[in-house]
This record gives structure tokens, sequence and C-alpha cells, in this order.
């Protein structure tokens, strides 16, 4: 019998994650009220087949099956992993969680996409709290492997091995956060950021188009392959990181940023951020500017994946883990020193496409 996964909310995160599933050949089934979410999920599955299998160097398996169903409990009833993405709201959370704990298996796996909330606030007053953890995404959820898996003392040790091994058997990465904290770790470094970009364009000194390209033309590219404490270790030379931090130590308390301080989002601030970028992407849908992506994080990811490095580590292993026999239940760690195959052809293969109902 084959794997199952319930995705609660088939918004942008919940669709990618019935992408993600989907493709990896687990049957999907998926609860979302919106009316238009068979619509939406039908364009986030044709941006993943574009794109997810131009990963593997060879065909993903077929793809399993997809249905639509009427209520949550009809959606996770003998399911083995659940992901709840429903909006950002903790009372709406819990009232989701509780009736999918009161339909589904005890041993079933229940991961939460929220962005900032823990686990523990998300187990308040749950029939099973040990069984709730947080397996925050990031978007794309089909080709970004980065799963944030944040456990609280409530779960067993486990409730957490298994839902790493779904999640490394799925072709992500999951990193195990040591200690629950609101946002986690990524989204609280994006928050800084965000911040000073935001101010940034409130004083005049840079557009959305300026700020991105600071990103995508330097220390981004640095970010995507090696990330920052490795990256600042390079910069430190041949002393290393001791070096790079007795150099730059300093800066830390010069006038630089304004990380601490939010700008007021006035109506005047709004515009400003909402037009420059109308300016800078509007020539694009949303759509186009999601293939856009799609195709050059396939073809950033290959690069790592060529020296199993980074993003790309191990991703040979789950390309096998996903394979035609279609199951790995064992958790990729440590760098892998492998010799590297070349591949000819990076073309998107695929067997036969899934069948989507609706019951």
């Amino acid at each position: 019998m084959g794997q199952v996964a319930a995705i609660i909310g088939g918004g942008v995160i919940g669709g990618g994650w019935a992408a993600r599933f989907a493709l990896m050949r687990w049957d999907v089934r998926i609860f979302d009220p919106d009316p238009q979410a068979d619509r939406k999920l039908a364009e986030v599955m044709a941006d993943a087949r574009a794109s997810l299998p131009g990963l593997s160097d060879a065909a993903l398996p077929p793809e399993g099956r997809l249905s639509f169903h009427a209520d949550i409990a009809g959606a996770v009833a003998g399911a083995d992993w659940i992901q709840e993405s429903v909006p950002e709201r903790l009372d709406l959370k819990r009232r989701v969680l509780a009736q999918i704990q009161a339909a589904c298996a005890a041993d079933a796996l229940i991961g939460s996409s929220t962005s900032g909330f823990k686990p523990s606030q998300l187990q308040q007053g749950a029939a099973r709290p040990g069984q709730i953890f947080v397996a925050h995404p990031f978007n794309p959820v089909y080709l970004l492997p980065l799963i944030e898996l944040v456990p609280s003392p409530a779960n067993p040790e486990d409730v957490v091995l298994r839902a790493a091994a779904v999640l490394t058997g799925i072709g992500c990465h999951p990193l195990r956060v040591r200690k629950e904290i609101d946002a986690h770790i990524a989204d609280r470094f994006l928050e800084a950021v965000w911040r000073e970009a935001l101010w940034l364009i409130r004083d005049g000194i840079a557009t959305t188009d300026e700020i991105d390209d600071a990103i995508r033309y330097g220390f981004g590219l640095r970010w995507a392959q090696m990330g920052l404490f490795e990256t600042y270790r390079v910069a430190g030379g041949e002393a290393g990181m001791r070096h790079f931090i007795a150099q730059f130590g300093p800066c830390l308390f010069w006038p630089w940023t304004r990380l601490m301080d939010v700008p007021e989002l006035t109506d005047e601030l709004i515009e400003a951020v909402a037009s420059q970028s109308d300016a800078q992407s509007g020539a694009h849908s949303i759509r186009e500017l999601e293939r856009i992506r799609d195709g050059n994080l396939v073809s950033i990811l290959r690069g790592p994946k060529a020296r199993d490095w980074g993003a790309g580590l191990g991703r040979r292993a789950s390309a096998e883990c996903a394979g035609p026999a279609g199951r790995c239940d064992r958790a990729q760690s440590g760098r892998l020193r492998r010799p590297v195959a070349a591949a000819a052809d990076h073309r998107p293969r695929r067997a036969a496409g899934p069948t989507i109902t609706a019951t």
C-alpha cells in the first residue's frame, strides 16, 4: 500500500507541499474550502512538473494520486503524514489541529507550516500534543529543500526521527531546531533584512530594484552556496574566522544599520514600495515570475549538487530515494564525498501523470 499525505490548506505553501509529495510518489489528499483550490493547485503542479525533474539525473517515479475532499476528516483518515498550512492565526490553527486529531490515526505525523508560532503554542489544548510539530518549508516547497523541523519537549524522540526520515525521503533537508523560538531560524534573518530594506526605501537611499541587485549580484550568490559563517570564514583569509571577527567585529557597534527599529508603514512608504516593485517587475505576470524563479533555482541547485555541497548535499541520494523503487527510509547526514558522474542531459523526464479526483 502506498504512502498517503494529507494537506490541510491548499494555498501557495500547501499546494507546494502537495506537489512535493505527489511527485515523490505519495498519494495526496487535499482539503481547502476555497472554490478555486483545484485550479490553483493545477497551476502549482504544472510549475512543479516543469522544474523538479530537472534536479534529477534519472526519471522520477510515477506521480501519486491527488484527490480533493469535502472535509478535514475525509482527508486525514488513514494518512501517514498530515501537513497543516492554514493562515497564520493561532486560534485557527488550534481549531484545525483539533479537527485533524479527532479523525486521524494516533501514530500519524502532524506537521505545521507555521512561519512564526512555536510548537508548544500549537500543542496547547491538543488531545495528543506529542503528535504535533513544526515543519516549516520555504517557497517553492517543491524545489527548496530546507524544512525547519521544530519539536517541543512534548514530542517523543521517535516522532522527530520519523518526521526527519519522511522529509529526507521526499528530497528535503530537515534542519532540526535545537530550541523552539518565535520565527524559528531563517525567518529571523529575513525579517532583519526586510526591516533594513524598508528603511533604505523610506529614506530615499535605494529602490526595490537596486536593493534586489545588491543581493542577487553580490552576497546572495555567496550565501546560496556557502551560507553566512562559511562565507565569512573565507573572508578572514588564512587566519580564518578569528581574524575576520577581530577585523570586522567592531563594525557591529558602528551606526551602519537600523535593524532594531521598525519603520512605520505609512501610506507613502507602502506606495513607494508597491510602485517601485511594479516598475521593476510589472512586465511579467506572477506565474511568469514563478517559472523564471523555478528555472533559475534548478540551475543554482545543480551546481552544488555536482560537488555534494550546500543545498546540493545528498541530492543524488535523494534522487535514488525517489527513483522507480519509490521509497527510502534512510536519513542522510554528513557531507558526502563521492565521485561525481557527469550528466549530459538534464531535461525533465516523467513517467505517467497522476489521477486527480474529488471526493
